[in-house]
C-alpha cells in the first residue's frame, strides 16, 4: 500500500472533500462512514489544491476545465 496521498483529476475549479469516499481495505475500495468534515476547496493558478485534512490532491484537467 502506498503512503502517497490520493490524486483526483477534476473538471472544475471548485471541489469538495470529506475523506469518506473510499477507504482501502484488503486491497479493495469500499465506501466508508469514516472521514473528516466536508470542506470546499478552490483550485488556483497552480492548477491543483490539497485537502487540509487528508492531503488528497485535486488536479484541474486543463483540457476540459470550465469555471
Amino acid at each position: 500500500m502506498s503512503d502517497q496521498p490520493e490524486t483526483v483529476t477534476v473538471h472544475t475549479t471548485r471541489v469538495h472533500c470529506d475523506g469518506a469516499e473510499a477507504i482501502r481495505t484488503d486491497g479493495t475500495f469500499k465506501p466508508s462512514a469514516l472521514g473528516h468534515p466536508r470542506v470546499y476547496l478552490e483550485i488556483d493558478e497552480r492548477g491543483f489544491v490539497d485537502c487540509p485534512y487528508c492531503d488528497k490532491r485535486f488536479v484541474l484537467d486543463q483540457a476540459h476545465a470550465h469555471h
